[in-house]
Order: structure tokens, then C-alpha cells, then sequence
């Protein structure tokens, strides 16, 4: 697979409306304009809203106005990721004929039990780079009798990409072209150490993963520049561009923005957001100052 022509570059700022956007948002949204802007190039924005629970239209709107008041243009129309749930189910479709995906059934409660159970008697139970425990192999493992019967009952289930085949399939190793802020050059992917991922939720047609890639790959998108807490995400999305015989963009991923106690700023845990900072009288230009450009 070769990485994705370098004319005409193309960037992209990719927030999800499920929170205000913050200092750490803002940083990324900076350097993507900054490096559109230094290559020449186009500047993309995407709203990331699968998850239907948590993403709204006022925080949607909410991401125009803290843009438009840093000073960030960017090419319209916009793309939303609710409007394109069947781009990404055909890909899903197409991974499950090959046979690189299976349906899984176990609850997260049930999940947690079995693997507290296991590390009672065992030691660490395998977990990927966020801390996650890898997704036992009861589903993965199931012959496809049991596997049609408990498909054809209506049990709520995901669908997982089956991580050893897919690896089997490729063959090769996978490695993408790094210019960020901890590491440069050409990375080894390895995303055997995320185990099953998941590629779509019964309360969602599609992951993060499976979406990220696909849009990218329909922008045309040539650079993604975001925080380093994806830097190892990536080894995912390069397995899944490779299955899917998608282009892979350059990657750069930045510093974090981090609070008084080293920890990355975060919407769950209600850090300060933009516009409340527009409200207590700063300006674009503090903003930068305050993200160290």
C-alpha cells in the first residue's frame, strides 16, 4: 500500500459534537490550519457524530462558532458522519463475506466477570493500549451453526474484526509515515495488541475505527494531524486500510494539552471549554498563547 499522494494536500479537524470543545481541541484545530495553510492545501471539517446518544445539534453549532471566533475557515459543506451510516455498513458487509469479522454477544458486564475471574487465579488478563481487556474468544470460536441460531434469535450483539485472520490475510507487516511531536519517520504498526476491535454496536452502525478510515479515505484526505492519545489507534486504522485497499495519509500527531496535574484535558471530566473562555474576555491570539503557539 502506498501512502497518498503529497500534492495538493489535503488536512482535516474531525471533532464530535458530544461536549464543548476545549484548549486541546483548539490546539489541534491551530496546527491543521497552520499546515493546510504552509502546504497550500485544503482544509477540511468533519463532524464525528455516531454516537447518537451524546452528540447534539447545539454542540454541533456550538463547534461553528468557536472556529469561526479562532479565526478557522474551512472548506464547505460540511461532512457528518450521520449521513453516510450506509458508506460505512458496506464496508462492514464486505469484511464480514470475508470472513474477517464475527458477531459478539457478550455483555461488557459479562466481559468483566470472566476476566476478574481470570486474574484471580491467572494473573493480568490481556489489555490493549487504553487499558481495555482484549475480548475473549467465546464468539470468535463459535461454530457457525451456534453463530446463525443466536443471529437468527434477535440477541443484541457487535461485530468485531476477528484480529488473527485479518493479520493472516494481510501477511505483511504495516507501517505508516510519522511527523509528530514524539516520534518521526516510518512506524511499525501493531495492532494485534488492541485484540478484536470493535467495527459496529447494536446501538451504532459503525466505530470510530471503521468510520475514521473510510471518511478519510472519501475526503481524499492526505495529512491527519491529531493528539498523540491515537498514536497507537493508527496501527488499527492501517490494518483496516489495508483490508479495505484504502490510501493511507501521513500522520502527525501533537502534544497534549494538559491541566496543573499532568492530566490530558478531557469534555467527560468538564474542563473549561472555548466559549467560556470567549465569555471571560480573551481573544483568538490568547487562545494561542495559552496552547504554546
Amino acid at each position: 500500500m502506498t501512502t497518498t499522494a503529497r500534492q495538493n494536500p489535503v488536512f482535516r479537524f474531525a471533532p464530535s459534537p458530544n461536549g464543548p470543545l476545549h484548549l486541546g481541541h483548539a490546539l489541534s484545530a491551530f496546527l491543521n490550519d497552520d499546515m493546510a495553510k504552509a502546504a497550500k492545501g485544503r482544509l477540511l471539517l468533519r463532524i464525528e457524530d455516531i454516537d447518537l446518544s451524546r452528540c447534539t445539534p447545539e454542540f454541533e453549532a456550538d463547534i461553528y462558532a468557536d472556529l469561526q471566533w479562532l479565526g478557522i475557515d474551512w472548506e464547505k459543506p460540511v461532512r457528518r458522519q450521520q449521513e453516510h451510516f450506509s458508506e460505512y455498513q458496506a464496508s462492514l458487509h464486505s469484511l464480514i463475506e470475508r470472513g474477517l469479522v464475527y458477531p459478539s454477544f457478550l455483555t461488557r458486564g459479562e466481559v468483566k466477570t470472566r476476566v476478574a475471574a481470570y486474574e484471580r487465579v491467572n494473573g493480568p488478563w490481556p489489555r490493549d493500549p487504553d487499558g481495555t481487556p482484549h475480548y475473549p474468544a467465546d464468539d470468535r470460536d463459535r461454530s457457525e451453526e451456534e453463530r446463525g441460531a443466536l443471529l437468527a434469535s434477535g440477541l443484541k450483539h457487535a461485530w468485531r474484526l476477528d484480529m488473527k485472520r485479518a493479520l493472516d490475510v494481510v501477511g505483511e507487516p504495516l507501517f505508516w509515515t510519522e511527523t509528530g511531536d514524539e516520534r518521526k519517520g516510518d512506524i511499525l504498526a501493531e495492532p494485534a495488541v488492541w485484540g478484536d476491535v470493535v467495527l459496529s454496536r447494536s446501538d451504532a452502525p459503525s466505530s470510530y475505527h471503521l468510520s475514521v478510515v473510510i471518511d478519510d479515505a472519501l475526503q481524499g484526505v492526505t495529512h491527519v494531524v491529531r493528539g498523540l492519545d491515537l498514536f497507537h489507534a493508527t496501527s488499527v486504522h492501517r490494518l483496516l486500510q489495508s483490508l479495505l485497499d484504502l490510501p493511507q495519509p501521513i500522520y502527525h500527531h501533537h502534544r497534549l494539552v494538559v491541566d496543573s496535574n499532568g492530566r490530558k484535558l478531557s469534555k467527560s471530566e468538564g474542563d473549561t471549554g472555548l466559549a467560556e473562555l470567549r465569555a471571560s474576555g480573551l481573544s483568538a491570539a490568547d487562545i494561542r498563547r495559552r496552547v504554546g503557539l
